[in-house]
């Protein structure tokens, strides 16, 4: 569980189909983000995002605090952004 001592930073995403489809625009730009461990792993995804069609945005350097990410549309239509270098902090 969550509440357990020394899992007080975990956090749990609950997703399940049946929902209504979100179909996101593309200047829309709510979405769920999370940071991976390299720039490598941001073009890992896109370029696996890209052969399914489901690349939303490319890869991209932005400057601080934004970093290098990726965004990719879930089958729900939600748009999921990969990011490194993100100055991100714990709960």
């Amino acid at each position: 569980w969550i509440a357990e001592p020394g899992r007080e930073k975990e956090f749990i995403f609950v997703i399940m189909p049946r929902g209504k489809s979100l179909n996101q625009k593309e200047n829309d730009y709510s979405h769920l983000g999370f940071a991976v461990e390299s720039k490598e792993e941001v073009d890992r995804l896109a370029a696996k995002a890209q052969k399914e069609g489901i690349l939303m945005w490319p890869p991209v350097q932005e400057p601080f605090p934004v970093g290098y990410y990726c965004g990719i549309k879930d089958p729900n239509g939600t748009i999921i952004e990969f990011s490194y270098g993100q100055p991100l902090s714990g709960c």
